[in-house]
């Protein structure tokens, strides 16, 4: 399934993508974000991690440097998937953030 899954992303890359143009918020792109943490993490785990990137990246979230978590949140299950993901800004490194810079 995680190949299926990065196999859409990469037809969005190269498609959709290019038309939308490259301007992200974050640094790696949410595209890159949810390959790398299916890839780390599986199908229904880094889907849902990448989902919450992609919730989050908006005109009023956060921005930056935001890598992949390399392990799982605590108190995270298969039956509550929305636990995986950092669904605010908040775990972002202030000085890592484009947002705030003046």
């Amino acid at each position: 399934m995680a190949r299926a899954g990065i196999g859409l992303i990469w037809i969005y890359q190269h498609s959709l993508s290019l038309i939308l143009g490259r301007a992200c918020r974050y640094q790696p792109s949410c595209s890159h974000y949810t390959v790398e943490a299916m890839s780390r993490f599986g199908f229904w785990r880094g889907g849902w991690i990448g989902l919450s990137r992609i919730v989050r990246c908006n005109p009023y979230g956060a921005s930056g440097y935001d890598p992949v978590p390399l392990t799982l949140p605590k108190n995270s299950k298969w039956f509550l998937p929305w636990r995986y993901g950092n669904w605010s800004g908040k775990h972002i490194d202030p000085k890592t953030r484009f947002d705030l810079k003046d």
